[in-house]
């Protein structure tokens, strides 16, 4: 495990990020949970610690920073940023930005059953009562979300129709990508509207990344 927390620690490091010593544990605990998940539930294709590490938590990591920028941008005038985190999987990055944004109230929806019951294990082992797993999909939401994310989950075009009637007025769209896509952009509808695309750089990992940040047009 030391090799991990050193490798977390300097990815952090390289991200910017300020991360307290109970957040490096809650990273630390939450890759162990993960690991120990896989073995039964096959949660992830990606079973090596030091993979993991890079390809999911680091990954996430990356988010982080552009995240806080939309967030202090937005601040909920009526209280808590509330963040859905669409075909969360096993809570990637929704795990992971609640542990490094304990401010927001995140929701990670997916329509495994046990994906969404290993998120609500995460909340419960870590102590992050800001988190919490729903088995749903997405169209059937009735909340409102500030901020809806997504990780590899589907075209933009799915993940913005899918997910709009859960989308807060004035609420934004933030999709993780890996090259940019231009064809996906292209042929989103008139009702979407992409308003930034920023290249994101994720320690050891030599693939290229972006997150593309989108709202309703006509300032739904």
């Amino acid at each position: 495990m030391h090799a991990l927390d050193a490798a977390l620690r300097s990815g952090v490091a390289q991200l910017g990020l300020v991360l307290t010593e109970d957040q490096i544990a809650q990273l630390l605990g939450y890759l162990d949970l993960i690991q120990k998940w896989t073995k039964v539930y096959n949660l992830t294709a990606v079973r090596n610690p030091e993979e993991m590490l890079t390809h999911h938590l680091l990954d996430s990591l990356a988010v982080v920073a552009p995240l806080r920028r939309q967030v202090q941008a937005r601040r909920a005038a009526n209280g808590k940023i509330r963040l859905l985190d669409v075909g969360s999987g096993a809570g990637l990055p929704g795990a992971v930005i609640a542990i490094c944004c304990p401010e927001l109230v995140v929701h990670c929806v997916d329509t495994v059953a046990k994906k969404a019951a290993f998120i609500q294990q995460v909340a419960l082992q870590l102590k992050l009562q800001n988190l919490r797993g729903i088995h749903a999909r997405v169209e059937s939401l009735t909340d409102q979300y500030q901020i809806i994310s997504s990780r590899a989950f589907a075209s933009l075009v799915d993940f913005t129709t899918w997910s709009g009637a859960a989308l807060a007025e004035q609420g934004v769209w933030m999709a993780m990508k890996g090259k940019h896509p231009g064809e996906e952009i292209a042929a989103l509808p008139s009702g979407v509207e992409l308003f930034h695309v920023e290249p994101l750089v994720v320690p050891g990992l030599g693939a290229e990344r972006c997150l593309v940040w989108m709202r309703g047009a006509m300032g739904h």
